[in-house]
């Protein structure tokens, strides 16, 4: 099983490009549990909730990991509760980081948020591009401080899409010929 996480701020398109990936490549997509959570609470999160979150997501994803498909799809992971905790709340739950560190994670794709336009849906809440670009860039600093490979995707809609479908076949090609 190859894991696959797209990871980086909101309205980079992560949701979009899974299941986009899920389309071309098959296997499981694991949905980011932090907006089911605020839809079913009908109201923005607390520090409290962040635990709850967390856990939700875990377990969506040993679901799935459960299920031994091909490829597992993640529109997100702990990384994204660890740093959004952090920013929103100055702390985090002390298990998120080493969660994080005992799952395998074959790759991840880091969207980037330049080259399109930020999308308000009720949730969301970092409208400005130089919040999302901090964003960006702690997701990066994250990934290549613990060594976890990743690539980039940029651009516009159908540059992202392209870029995201190209990178992922060659890795997907190259790990079954390894």
């Amino acid at each position: 099983m190859k894991v696959l996480v797209l990871t980086g701020p909101e309205s980079s398109g992560k949701s979009t490009l899974s299941l986009r990936l899920q389309q071309a490549f098959g296997g499981l997509c694991v949905a980011e549990q932090v907006r089911l959570y605020i839809e079913q609470s009908g109201r923005d999160t607390h520090y409290g909730d962040v635990d709850i979150i967390a856990r939700q997501q875990l377990a969506a994803e040993d679901a799935a990991r459960a299920a031994r498909p091909h490829l597992l799809i993640l529109d997100t992971h702990l990384l994204s509760n660890l740093l959004w905790s952090r920013l929103l709340f100055n702390n985090a739950p002390d298990w998120l980081e080493a969660a994080l560190h005992q799952r395998q994670y074959d790759l991840h794709l880091l969207l980037d948020p330049r080259g399109v336009a930020w999308q308000a849906d009720g949730q969301r809440c970092q409208p400005q591009l130089q919040e999302r670009l901090r964003f960006h860039q702690d997701c990066q600093a994250w990934l290549e401080q613990h060594d976890q490979h990743y690539l980039a995707i940029g651009g516009d809609w159908q540059r992202r899409e392209a870029q995201a479908l190209e990178q992922v076949e060659r890795w997907l090609k190259a790990s079954s010929e390894a």
